[in-house]
């Protein structure tokens, strides 16, 4: 109470986010403003004196760190006001601990009184204490329920391929007919093409970071900012902030690239609790071939490849060794390190249980880098000569050749088909249990057996996928690949990492090459 005897109200409105009758973004809404006419005409016909009006736009009723309520309660316990007036329970929250918390723990402490308007809620009255609880449970299950339904409707746009980030991956934008499917930009997906080809010619992850600053390449969320305008921050972001290797593995690793959807990668600990955990791999939604890739699936594949390898880079360039992880010894099976001449040059390789233990361990098994680059080389060459047949020659330039659909391909477009069917049945029973067309029960029911259909025909479309993939590095794909090898004059990392899966060296000096292909 004031000096004169009258009451301070303070009058606090809240628009949930999950209200859409709003005006325009950044203005009061509707709700807002009818909220506050009727808090306004409630104090003053009950003599009270308006002391503010605290609000908060687009703000869940399950937390209590929103603006407008953090500066209501601090005044509350500054003591600049007797009574809060709400609308209801529920827009002064929706939590039944902060209920509790604050209408019986806090506010009484204080010496302030709440008031629900509609609901008839008020902490003077003992009374109804049961019912203040019982709403509270109320407001509680309906924002779980809420939460589980948002929750089913993103899911079921996620498996359909929309996209539903809040900005696009680097290296697209958001297609201006459809804000859910993403289109290439130009700018960015060559830089991306670059990190790629960058990272297979042996340039580490680092480095590749170190370049791209020196020629002033603006990092993602900077240029998502600055060139794109687009309104998305990255609270992480500083000002200097360059690229780093984490940055870029995150782009090698990315399969947005290769036109891939992948979603659901971070979920809530509950509907009441907003700290993130990371979604493990196998329950991300990936939805393939839903938009324009940027970088092919055997730069893709040769990529992955690499990143599973331990390397390190050397060299005035800082790239990745050419044989790395490619290059063992024949007798003990380690793998050969490198060894250097007096000006730090790379001369050649020898066992590195040789190095470690001496002579009790096993033998240098030495071999020179460039004569070892050499035999490689030729051997290449000499396997390309031996793959290409003069009529696959022929089969190369006639460039109205088809390549015949493997039945593997056939099984493939009738599953995918089938699944997506499957899809359109999950959506089409949702839909009709929002609409009141079907039970609850039989929602559930319809529910299960169209997901483990679904699940059922996914598995064999990964498994079909990957023998094709497998059969895809027979006969045709090698002729295809050797095409551009047989005349080569230079051996590059990207050529080890495509060709060779393992170098042996014997103690006198001969070499076991084990090719990827079969001759």
């Amino acid at each position: 109470m004031n000096a004169y005897g009258t009451s301070r109200a303070a009058l606090y409105c809240r628009l949930s986010k999950e209200d859409v009758d709003k005006i325009n973004k950044g203005d009061d809404s509707e709700s807002i403003i009818n909220q506050r006419i009727l808090l306004e005409d409630y104090a003053i016909n009950q003599g009270f004196s308006i002391y503010k009006v605290y609000q908060d736009d687009d703000y869940s009723g399950l937390f209590d760190d929103r603006p407008g309520f953090e500066s209501m309660i601090a005044d509350a316990r500054n003591g600049k006001f007797d009574i809060v007036i709400a609308k209801t329970q529920s827009r002064f929250t929706r939590n039944m601990e902060h209920m509790e918390h604050y209408l019986h723990d806090i506010f009484p402490a204080l010496g302030i009184r709440f008031i629900g308007v509609v609901d008839h809620v008020d902490t003077q009255n003992k009374s109804n204490k049961k019912a203040r609880q019982i709403n509270g449970l109320i407001n509680e299950w309906y924002c779980e329920d809420l939460s589980e339904n948002v929750k089913a409707v993103f899911k079921t746009k996620m498996r359909q391929g929309q996209y539903l980030g809040s900005s696009a991956p680097y290296g697209y934008i958001k297609d201006p007919k459809d804000n859910h499917k993403l289109i290439i930009d130009e700018y960015a997906a060559n830089i991306v093409k670059r990190i790629f080809a960058m990272y297979l010619e042996g340039y580490g992850k680092a480095r590749i970071g170190k370049i791209l600053n020196r020629e002033g390449v603006l990092i993602p969320s900077k240029y998502k900012s600055e060139v794109l305008k687009s309104t998305y921050r990255n609270p992480r972001n500083k000002p200097d902030s360059k690229w780093t290797p984490q940055t870029i593995d995150l782009i090698l690793k990315n399969e947005v690239y290769i036109g891939a959807v992948v979603q659901n990668k971070q979920a809530s600990i509950s509907y009441k609790n907003r700290k993130k955990v990371v979604v493990p791999d196998a329950e991300r939604i990936k939805v393939y071939n839903m938009h324009e890739p940027i970088i092919s699936m055997d730069t893709w594949n040769l990529t992955q490849r690499a990143l599973k390898m331990r390397t390190r880079e050397t060299g005035i360039e800082k790239r990745i060794d050419l044989f790395s992880n490619k290059l063992y010894c024949a007798d003990c099976g380690r793998y050969m390190t490198r060894y250097f001449n007096k000006k730090h040059e790379l001369v050649g390789y020898q066992c590195s249980t040789y190095k470690r233990y001496g002579h009790e361990g096993c033998t240098k098994h030495a071999c020179k880098y460039e004569e070892l680059k050499q035999l490689v080389l030729s051997e290449i060459k000499r396997a390309a000569r031996e793959i290409l047949q003069p009529n696959d020659v022929q089969y190369l330039k006639d460039s109205a050749n088809k390549v015949q659909v493997s039945q593997s391909e056939i099984q493939i477009k009738h599953i995918q088909k089938k699944l997506d069917t499957v899809k359109i049945y999950i959506e089409k029973i949702y839909r009709d249990y929002l609409d009141d067309l079907i039970s609850r029960e039989e929602y559930v029911q319809y529910r299960s057996k169209y997901n483990s259909e679904k699940n059922e025909l996914e598995l064999q479309l990964q498994q079909l996928t990957e023998q094709d993939t497998e059969q895809n590095l027979g006969q045709k794909y090698w002729i295809e690949k050797f095409a551009n090898y047989i005349d080569i004059d230079d051996l590059d990392r990207t050529m080890m990492l495509e060709l060779v899966d393992k170098i042996e060296v014997s103690a006198n000096g001969d070499l076991n090459i084990a090719f990827r292909f079969q001759r």
